[in-house]
C-alpha cells in the first residue's frame, strides 16, 4: 500500500524563508521527495524544534500539501462512523479554514486503515480521492465542491485488494491518477475522461512524469508490472513484469536519465532495469532494499529508503548495500536540496541526518510525536516541518532557525 500525501505550506503575511517552497503535492513539485528548501535549520537543541500548533485530523497514512499560505491533509474518524475529512489549515496558525467530510469505511484490513491519498493543489483547486474511489475537485480557498466522480461506480474500475491509494499528478489541463490496468486521464476543470487503460486492478503508486530521449511519459507502478505510457493518449511506451506478493507495489519508482529504480515490499526487493529502443531490461535485482510503502530518495548515485523496518543505503548502479540502521523502526523520509535527509519513525522521532554513502549520519534528533505508526512522509515547506502519525496526531513544527 501506498499512503499517498502531498504537502504545500506557505504562511501569508510573515516573510517567507530563503528558498522557501510550497509542497503542492504528493512527494513535492519535483515528484521525486525532494525539497528545493535549503535555508533551515536543525540546530535546536535538546529540546527539539519549536511546535507551532498541533490537530488531530483522524486516521490514515495521507501526507501533507502546502500552497498559498495552506495546509491540507486528511483522515478518517474510525469503524463508528466512517467518514473520511479533507481538512484546510492556515499555515502560520493551524486556524481550520475549511472541510469537506464525506462518507468512507476505515477499512482496516490487516492495518489501521484509515485515507492512503495526498491532497494536490493545483491553480486553485484541491483534488482529493478516497480508497473507495470518491473523487473530488475542490475550491482551494472554500472547499466547495467544484465536480466530483466515483471512480469505480461511474467509470466501472475494479477496486484493487487494498483500495485506492494514488494521489493526483496534474500536467497542464490534465490529471492522472494510478486507476485501472494502467492509468487514468481527466480534464482537470470538468472531470471529463482524456484517456483510460483497462478496468483492472492497479498498483497503489502514484504516475510518475518524465522525459527520456524527448518523449515526455507517465511510470505507472501496476498490479504486476511497471509500465510507462505516453501522457497524451495513454499508449504503452514500454514495460517490465514486476510480480509482488499480494500484488503490492506502492513506492513510486525513480526515474533517472534512461534507468528506473523499482522497489516493492513483501520481500520482493528492488532492482535497476534501463529503457533502450522502446524496451527494459534488467541491470540488476535484489533483496537488500524492499519498500513496502515510502518512496525511495536519490542522492549523488546512491539510494535512500526503508527496508520493511531497517533504514539502509546502497549504490545505484550495482544495487550492493553500504550501511543500514535500525533505530527508527519502519519509518518514511523526504530531503532538502542540500543533502540532509529528513525521517520520522514508528517512535514519533524526528531525525535529520546528511545523505552519506559512508554511514547513517544523524544531525539531529528529536521527539515530534506520539509513539504510534508513523509511515507517512514529512514535509519541509517555507521553514517548518509537518508531521503526522496514523492515529492522526499532526505537528506543525518551526525549523526556521528564527
Amino acid at each position: 500500500m501506498m499512503y499517498v500525501l502531498c504537502t504545500l505550506a506557505l504562511a501569508a503575511g510573515i516573510q517567507q524563508a530563503a528558498f522557501g517552497a510550497d509542497w503542492p503535492c504528493y512527494r513535492g513539485p519535483d515528484h521525486n521527495g525532494i525539497s528545493k528548501e535549503t535555508d533551515w535549520s536543525n540546530d535546536w537543541g535538546q529540546a527539539g524544534p519549536k511546535t507551532l500548533w498541533k490537530k488531530s485530523v483522524g486516521i490514515g497514512f495521507s501526507t501533507t500539501a502546502v500552497a498559498d499560505g495552506r495546509v491540507y491533509t486528511m483522515g478518517n474518524s474510525g469503524k463508528d462512523t466512517n467518514i473520511d475529512t479533507v481538512y484546510c489549515f492556515d499555515a502560520q496558525t493551524g486556524q481550520e479554514l475549511w472541510k469537506h467530510s464525506y462518507s468512507c469505511p476505515l477499512q482496516p484490513k490487516y492495518y489501521d486503515g484509515g485515507t492512503l491519498s495526498t491532497p494536490t493543489v493545483d491553480s486553485g483547486k484541491v483534488y482529493t480521492l478516497s480508497k473507495m474511489g470518491d473523487f473530488f475537485c475542490l475550491d482551494a480557498k472554500t472547499g466547495t465542491v467544484l465536480w466530483q466522480k466515483q471512480l469505480n461506480k461511474d467509470l466501472g474500475f475494479e477496486l484493487p485488494t487494498w483500495h485506492f491509494s494514488s494521489s493526483a499528478l496534474v500536467q497542464g489541463d490534465r490529471l492522472f491518477l494510478n486507476v485501472g490496468t494502467a492509468g487514468l486521464a481527466l480534464n482537470k476543470d470538468s472531470g471529463q475522461v482524456v484517456w483510460q487503460s483497462g478496468k483492472g486492478k492497479c498498483g497503489y503508486a502514484t504516475p510518475v512524469p518524465f522525459t527520456m530521449n524527448g518523449q515526455a511519459g507517465l511510470v505507472i507502478f501496476t498490479e504486476v508490472s511497471v509500465v510507462a505510457v505516453d501522457p497524451a493518449d495513454g499508449k504503452q511506451l514500454w514495460q517490465y513484469p514486476w510480480k509482488t506478493q499480494y500484488e503490492v507495489n506502492a513506492a513510486d519508482p525513480v526515474v533517472v536519465g534512461n534507468r528506473v529504480f523499482l522497489s516493492s515490499g513483501y520481500k520482493k526487493g528492488c532492482g535497476l532495469i534501463e529503457i533502450a529502443g522502446g524496451q527494459a531490461k534488467k541491470i540488476w535485482e535484489n533483496k537488500i532494499m524492499a519498500m513496502q510503502i515510502n518512496s525511495p530518495i536519490l542522492r549523488d548515485g546512491y539510494v535512500y529508503g526503508f527496508d520493511e523496518d531497517v533504514f539502509k543505503c546502497l549504490k545505484l548502479d550495482d544495487g550492493k548495500e553500504q550501511w543500514r540502521d535500525k533505530s527508527l523502526g519502519k519509518g518514511s523520509l523526504m530531503m532538502s536540496d542540500d543533502g540532509r535527509l529528513i525521517l520520522t519513525g514508528d517512535g514519533g522521532e524526528l531525525v535529520v541526518a546528511k545523505a552519506n554513502p559512508q554511514k547513517f549520519d544523524v544531525l539531529a534528533r528529536a521527539q515530534v510525536l506520539p509513539k504510534g505508526l508513523c509511515w507517512t512522509s514529512p514535509v519541509l515547506a517555507n521553514g517548518r516541518i509537518y508531521v503526522r502519525n496514523t492515529p492522526g496526531d499532526f505537528a506543525c513544527l518551526d525549523v526556521s532557525g528564527k
